[in-house]
């Protein structure tokens, strides 16, 4: 049970967006195990440590290290790592700003529960092996022992790592890790191992006596290094000292040698304290020319090695108590060096006694310190005397095992350092600075005169592999297209057609359709227009009229209403207002509405008397106040104004009277406050609350016919206008994307040729934004022209003659970046990026980066979530700024395409020059039109509580001292005055109480209509003073305030659930179905079946609607149905677009009231509800999650407020998400091999060159990663030097930057990098031929063949990694074999082979670019910072002897040379890391972890190949069944791209290879759609 908890991992990226605020526990053992290695120098263990946790910094990551006590008792039978493990934790504790835990003494002991109580880390990084079978059950315990606390786990093995980010395996913690470890009850963990007092006791005696000796304190090393010998030689002495008579007649017996005399010990010791010497004095750059030794110690000097290491072990742990010592640990990761040790010890072993042409000299300095160190040993043994300084060797007792091979030979000759010439204009623009000053091999070089060329191939098996490939477009399949004749696909885009005006009547509140008509190019009036406009004002007049006469007869009944009950009829009332267009029939209802509402106060207070009142009734009084004054302010007349100064005085407001009745103040004097007295102020913010109004403009803007924009919505239909680029970032339903459809309108308007293109990022997504135009836009145009088409990779419909493109970022890049759709490009007037935020998501963030530098037309970039949009727009501002240049030096515009293009059409050329404007506008809209209001739900007994959650109680005073107020983080009105009311209870002498009072606060005093913006800068200003309160050092009252901060709270509906998981949602939506049965049996009301018969008769209508197009319910179909008709749906990534779109438009329409969902939602789908709840808590719900879809809370017109509930997040958690800024678009790696090669095929083959070398310049040169970085854009001018190198080596570019070979075939499978690499060196190789014969006298393969196929496809490009520990589980699988079998022998050659190449490709590459290193950086260690650089060197002769100076060491880190390792290394895939091999192209086929264990392959692919079941891949594959459908539909597209390619590539229509892939694809897709 334990081992599936590790199985049902999942691999993610480890670092969300709010890593600000979240932090994660690193297992100290953990970590030490991951780099624990006996080949390991001590200073390139800690180097390599330091790497790991600098790259988790750099990354902003917030972790603590902790080492459980009890653990260290397991490394005693293992010196080394004990030794390793101390001076870690003291080197992370004095040396680094890293929090390290060394308090608890095992996972069970409750100062751990506390802490993960009050902390709740986001995870813990826990290995699931140890060094022994005791210390993996000791892991396994503390896994299993997290996960019952709803503590994830991540596994220390399997980790990567990006530029950007760290992925791992992580197990998410559900109910039942709670339940397996009740069932398991581990107790305690018993550990008993000793190590001797008496001993330990030496150690603490000899501590003090250098004290004594050394005073003023020391370095580290020094210490370390007299006390580990003076107490090893002591303990050793005594050792022998009491070792028995019988004991030694044993070891004689058995033949067993001596141990080492005192005297050969003291020798040791000796070469030990010569060694600190060294490390004292000689640099780094020095140590790492020292001569590899392949020689290791004799058995004899091993025990006294270890003794050793438990001395230095013990030795620091007394110097940790030590506080009253100046010790200097700047240099603890450097105690020792054994490769030093081991050539000291060969040289006075072996070459000092040959004579005295080898006795070198120490030098004077070396040999001073030497002294030094070995008195102060000699003084600490005390009564043991072990010699004098020198000689250094008294006895002539081999250390040294004389077999094996001293040293090491190179017996690998590098290559010639240089890089292939390569003649190219674009590569000289962009990476010539760097190329200048790196060589360049010669034309008759090995490397240069081998070049890979396919003509061999070619001619072999009829093939053309430089053939041109068809557009990736043209692939995708087209259902209907406009340009289509046949009668059948003419009634499938109808079909179409009338199922998305359908599906847009959910979406929009009107059905009327905006005809667009051509812009008439004069700007007089027309007759017709006159006359058009006499009409209008004579039908308002009428309608005026009408509406008149209406509420002259509907005036008496809804007064009643409104005093028989308030709400009922205000809602009446308020409906009735929404159907009025005439400004003065509004203004007699509210005066009515007004009137009846004070009569129904005026009621209530006389029956209450000296009672509390409930002021909900004076809030309508005050509501119809509000509105009166503020939206009819020019059709109040003195009576009005009279009777609404009366009315405020009837609500006890004589201030408020006062200032509207333009009366002096001093009339405040007069007003007699009694004791429970509310003011004015304090009433609006209470109670009034969220009814308070907006900042609104009244004055209509001509270019919107249905609303009167806000400021800033004007601002952005300027830049529309203006022709300008816009950045906008505003809340989810505040309106931003209105400008979007302006724009569209504009372009409509303006000819029939130009585009605009909606970039969404996901296909639900694409499928609203379609629906939505076919319900506002219509247009008469030409044949063969509509106004919308899409483009998806699953479909296609009127991609290169629609107005309005539709798509996703992926399929615009195709375009955008194909030589062949230059000219349609240039059509492009507009570009729409909705959800920008986009740009910095895990998987396909370049894309949108791609697309944003690529453009020459203006640009609106829309989101709701962005933390430095500034940084954002000046950078796509420096983007326009190139563009500008461009353009000032490009000649030629986008006529001679549109003359093409509208010759093809038969239509006129209408197209205007548009003014080119290349300003990029900020547009900040920060103001949520509801409030949202935050609610914990938790289980206390049977009693299911809710408690409100004031934003404020989530800070921290650290979180406020590091990053403030998190933008986002505002109060609604209510809660702002609950912040003052708590700050005036735990600080009763501050200073300002009195001037912030609402009362008296300057935006409120005497103000009659408070507005959402005034209460906004009192929340403003309260926030500053609690600022200013941390810095004035009153952090205990904020400590006390935040406690106090959670009020309890009910509210009583949910309309929203949102799970991460599949089956949680799934049985989540069920059990509310389920448990909704159960009430309707045992409590029947009245009126149930009367409203369950009208809900049918809707409901029926509904189904005969959605029936006429199809897109019914397909899994579990009869239970989704039953649940619908009960208003219940869920919304998930597995089930079909059209089931997802039917619960959307059943949830939009009021028929589906709860719906439980993934995070699906989270992407702009316009699902709004009044409610959210979080029920689950998961890795997936970070930051950027938890704002897009709280976001869907509050329908804007319908709820004044939205709520957000948590339900089972622990509350630390719950903080972090409410405190924890916007995540900030950083950007992304931008560049793949892949990507340079299409953006070099697109400079060599289009048309208009200047245009292609412009936008693939931009792509290079505009990276957000390196937008003021100038070390980030050096880094990518390296690696696209290499990338090109690797291109030529393996023939898909010759030397004047020209595509040649397949480069067309990778170019489209650019997605499976580095695979599709591997796919043509098959190819190429002939295996695919050799493989795909078929059964004799027929074109059919057998099941074998086909399976070998898929078996080698799901290799290379089906590769999803199970955790190296999922190899242990010993279950039968039902139907999938799970772990993918390896290559068939020969591919597994041929990928080898290529792995090779890659590998000295990469390595070469190094050679050539090393120089560029930043040396200073690579002489001190990443994370502590400390300096290894040279130092005051003197030299000595006898370092100079031990150096070895003909190895290459250019390329490797000086920290990984005093490991041994070289230059002639690196043609070695072993010395390469992870992070380097994706990053080279290389495709690891057998991928192992840090433990030396194989990570297998999932055999998802081939399995569903053979068994055509996704439940089954769900059970014994551990996937989830929506990655699941997913990832095989990716599988499947790319057989059929396979095969597409193949079929372009080849002459012959019967190769074999071709129709392998095609049987195959089709035999696939086949068996995929059986399971949809």
């Amino acid at each position: 049970m334990y081992m599936l908890f590790l199985f049902l991992c999942r691999y993610v990226s480890l670092l969300k967006d709010f890593v600000e605020s979240e932090f994660f526990v690193i297992d100290g053992d953990s970590l030490l195990l991951m780099f624990l290695d006996e080949k390991t120098q001590y200073l390139n263990f800690f180097y390599q440590i330091e790497c790991f946790l600098q790259d988790f910094t750099e990354k902003g990551a917030k972790y603590v290290i902790t080492f459980f006590k009890d653990a260290e008792q397991m490394y005693f039978p293992y010196p080394r790592f004990l030794f390793l493990r101390t001076v870690l934790i003291e080197h992370l504790r004095h040396n680094t700003s890293t929090t390290v835990h060394t308090e608890f003494s095992n996972c069970l002991s409750s100062k751990w529960e506390i802490f993960l109580k009050k902390s709740y880390p986001y995870f813990i990084i826990v290995s699931d092996i140890g060094l022994t079978s005791l210390q993996t059950d000791y892991l396994s315990i503390l896994i299993v022992h997290s996960l019952s606390k709803k503590i994830n786990i991540v596994l220390a093995s399997g980790q990567e790592y990006d530029i950007l980010r760290v992925y791992g395996y992580h197990v998410q913690s559900v109910y039942k890790h709670r339940l397996f470890f009740q069932e398991v009850r581990y107790t305690t963990l018993f550990l008993l191992i000793f190590f001797s007092p008496e001993n330990n006791g030496v150690t603490e005696k000899t501590v003090r006596l250098l004290k004594q000796l050394w005073p003023e304190g020391s370095d580290v090393r020094r210490v370390v290094c007299v006390l580990t010998c003076a107490v090893g030689l002591k303990i050793y002495s005594n050792m022998l000292e009491n070792a028995n008579i019988s004991m030694g007649a044993k070891t004689k017996q058995s033949g067993r040698s001596n141990p080492l005399s005192p005297e050969e010990a003291a020798d040791l010791c000796r070469m030990q304290c010569l060694t600190v010497t060294f490390l004292l004095h000689m640099p780094l750059s020095q140590r790492a020319r020292i001569r590899i030794m392949k020689s290791c110690w004799t058995k004899k000097v091993l025990p006294l090695i270890k003794m050793q290491q438990l001395c230095t072990h013990f030795a620091l742990t007394q110097l940790s108590d030590t506080n009253d010592w100046k010790l200097d640990l700047t240099y603890l990761p450097d105690l020792n060096d054994d490769s030093l040790l081991i050539n000291l010890a060969h040289y006075y072993e072996v070459e000092y006694a040959e004579g005295l042409e080898f006795k070198k000299e120490l030098g004077k300095e070396m040999e001073n310190e030497y002294k030094c160190l070995w008195d102060t040993v000699t003084k600490l043994a005390v009564k043991y005397s072990f010699g004098e300084a020198f000689p250094i060797r008294k006895t002539s007792q081999l250390f040294l095992e004389q077999e094996q091979t001293l040293f090491r030979d190179y017996e690998e000759e590098i290559p010639n350092i240089g890089l292939i010439s390569l003649k190219s204009d674009l590569v000289e623009d962009y990476a010539g600075d760097v190329l200048k000053d790196l060589p360049v091999l010669k034309s008759n070089d090995p490397a240069v005169t081998s070049l890979i060329k396919y003509k061999e191939f070619d001619e072999l098996c009829h093939w053309h592999s430089g053939r041109p490939l068809t557009e990736e477009y043209e692939r995708v399949q087209c259902n209907a297209d406009a340009k289509s004749k046949a009668p059948e696909e003419r009634r499938q885009i109808q079909k179409l057609q009338s199922f998305h005006h359908f599906y847009a009547s959910t979406l929009e509140d009107s059905t009327s359709k905006l005809i667009v008509h051509q812009e008439d190019v004069s700007g007089n009036k027309s007759k017709a227009e006159t006359i058009a406009e006499e009409n209008n004002r004579r039908l308002k007049a009428k309608e005026e009229k009408k509406e008149q006469e209406q509420w002259k007869a509907l005036c008496i009944p809804t007064e009643k209403e409104i005093k028989a009950n308030l709400t009922i009829g205000i809602k009446k009332l308020e409906n009735f207002l929404e159907t009025l267009k005439s400004k003065s029939v509004k203004f007699s209802v509210e005066m009515a509405g007004l009137s009846a509402c004070l009569e129904v106060w005026k009621e209530h207070c006389r029956e209450q008397g000296n009672k509390s009142k409930d002021l909900s009734k004076a809030v309508q009084v005050m509501r119809r106040i509000h509105i009166l004054l503020e939206k009819y302010q020019d059709l109040l007349e003195k009576p009005h104004v009279k009777k609404l100064t009366k009315y405020l005085r009837l609500l006890g407001f004589e201030n408020l009277a006062c200032s509207l009745s333009g009366q002096p103040a001093e009339c405040e004097v007069n007003i007699k406050r009694k004791e429970n007295y509310m003011g004015p102020a304090r009433f609006q913010l209470q109670y009034m609350d969220y009814y308070l109004l907006r900042e609104e403009r009244n004055d209509p803007d001509p270019r919107v016919q249905h609303f009167i924009p806000d400021t800033w919505q004007r601002e952005l239909l300027d830049a529309v206008d203006n022709n300008e680029s816009a950045v906008i970032v505003a809340p989810t339903s505040s309106g931003k994307t209105y400008a979007s459809y302006y724009c569209m309108e504009k372009v409509l308007k303006t000819s029939n040729e130009g585009v605009v293109v909606y970039v969404a990022p996901t296909k639900a997504l694409v499928n609203q934004v379609v629906g939505t135009i076919y319900s506002r836009f219509t247009k008469k145009l030409p044949d063969g022209l509509v106004v919308c088409g899409v483009f998806t990779r699953d479909y296609r419909n009127d991609v290169m003659n629609s107005q309005i493109l539709v798509t996703v970022p992926q399929c615009l890049e195709i375009l955008m970046l194909s030589p062949r759709c230059q000219k349609w490009t240039k059509r492009i007037q507009y570009v729409i990026f909705d959800e920008v935020h986009c740009l910095g998501g895990e998987i396909g963030a370049e894309v949108w980066e791609h697309l944003l530098v690529t453009i020459r037309c203006p640009f609106l970039a829309l989101s709701a979530t962005v933390s430095n949009p500034e940084h954002l727009t000046e950078w796509l501002q420096s983007v326009r700024r190139y563009w500008q240049r461009v353009e000032n030096t490009i000649e030629g515009s986008s006529t001679n395409s549109e003359k093409n293009f509208t010759r093809k059409c038969k239509v006129k050329s209408q197209i205007q020059e548009q003014k080119k404007s290349y300003r990029v506008r900020l547009v900040l809209y920060e103001e949520r039109y509801n409030d949202l209001e935050k609610y914990v739900c938790s289980l206390k007994g049977s009693d299911f509580i809710i408690e409100h959650c004031h934003p404020c109680a989530a800070l921290t005073v650290n979180h406020i001292e590091s990053y403030g107020f998190p933008s986002d983080l505002s109060l609604s009105p209510r809660e702002t005055i609950q912040l003052y009311d708590i700050m005036v209870k735990v600080w009763q002498e501050w200073p300002r109480a009195q001037e912030l009072d609402p009362e008296e606060f300057v935006s409120f005093k005497n103000k009659v209509v408070i507005k959402k913006a005034d209460a906004r800068k009192y929340e403003q200003e309260l926030k500053k003073e609690l600022s200013k309160w941390i810095v004035v050092g009153q952090r205990q009252k904020y400590y006390i305030q935040i406690k106090t901060l959670l009020h309890l709270t009910y509210v009583y509906y949910i309309l929203f659930t949102l799970r991460f998981r599949v089956n949680t949602v799934e049985s989540a939506a069920k059990n509310v179905f389920l448990d909704l049965l159960k009430k309707q049996k045992s409590e029947q009301d009245p009126n149930t079946e009367r409203e369950k018969e009208r809900l049918s008769d809707e409901l029926r209508k509904v189904k005969k609607m959605l029936t006429k197009f199809n897109p019914q319910f397909e899994r579990g179909r009869y239970q989704q149905q039953m649940m619908a008709l009960r208003g219940i749906g869920y919304h998930h990534g597995s089930m079909s677009a059209r089931e997802r779109r039917v619960v959307e438009m059943l949830f939009r329409l009021g028929y589906i009231k709860v719906v439980t969902a993934t995070s699906t939602l989270a992407l702009g789908i316009n699902m709004p509800c009044k409610s959210v709840v979080f029920a689950e808590d998961s890795v997936f719900l970070d930051a950027l999650n938890y704002r897009q879809m709280s976001g869907r809370a509050g329908r804007r017109g319908q709820d004044m407020i939205g709520n957000v509930f948590f339900y089972d997040i622990p509350l630390p958690k719950v903080e972090r998400l409410i405190k924890s800024n916007v995540p900030q678009l950083k950007g992304q790696f931008p560049l793949t091999v892949s990507l340079i090669l299409r953006l070099m095929l697109l400079a060599a083959k289009a048309e208009d060159k200047a245009d292609a070398r412009a936008k693939a310049l931009s792509v290079l040169k505009h990276s957000l990663l390196s937008f003021r970085k100038e070390r980030y854009a050096e880094i990518l001018k390296i690696y696209f030097m290499f990338s090109l190198q690797f291109l030529i080596k393996e023939g898909y570019l010759d030397q004047e930057g020209n595509p040649i070979g397949f480069a067309g075939l990778v170019t489209h499978l650019y997605y499976y990098e580095p695979s599709n690499f591997v796919l043509v060196s098959f190819l190429v190789k002939g295996l695919f031929h050799k493989l795909c014969q078929p059964i004799k006298g027929s074109t059919v393969f057998s099941e074998d063949v086909l399976e070998k196929l898929v078996l080698i496809l799901a290799n290379l490009f089906g590769r999803k990694y199970l955790p190296a520990c999922s190899m242990k589980y010993k279950r039968t699988f039902c139907q999938s074999k799970v772990f993918l079998e390896d290559l068939p022998e020969d591919f597994a050659d041929a990928v080898n082979e290529y792995n090779t190449k890659v590998e000295e490709n990469f390595a070469h590459f190094l050679l050539t670019t090393a120089k560029l290193a930043d040396m200073e950086q690579e002489y001190r260690l990443p994370l502590s910072k400390t300096d290894f650089t040279s130092k005051i060197w003197h030299g000595s002769e006898l370092a100079s002897y031990l150096m070895d100076n003909t190895k290459s060491i250019s390329a490797i880190s000086p920290f990984a040379c005093v490991s041994g390792v070289v230059d002639n290394d690196l043609f070695h895939g072993e010395i390469i890391n992870k992070v380097s091999y994706f990053f080279i192209g290389g495709i690891i086929v057998l991928q192992y972890d840090n433990q030396g264990r194989r990570r297998p392959l999932n055999a998802y692919a081939l399995d569903f190949y053979k068994h055509g079941s996704l439940i089954a891949l769900t059970t014994d594959n551990w996937l989830n069944e929506g990655d699941a459908y997913y990832a095989l539909k990716d599988f499947s597209l790319l057989l059929k791209s396979i095969g597409t390619s193949l079929s372009e590539l080849c002459d012959d229509p019967n190769d074999n290879v071709l129709l392998a892939f095609q049987q195959l694809g089709k035999i696939y897709e086949e068996k995929l759609k059986c399971v949809t």
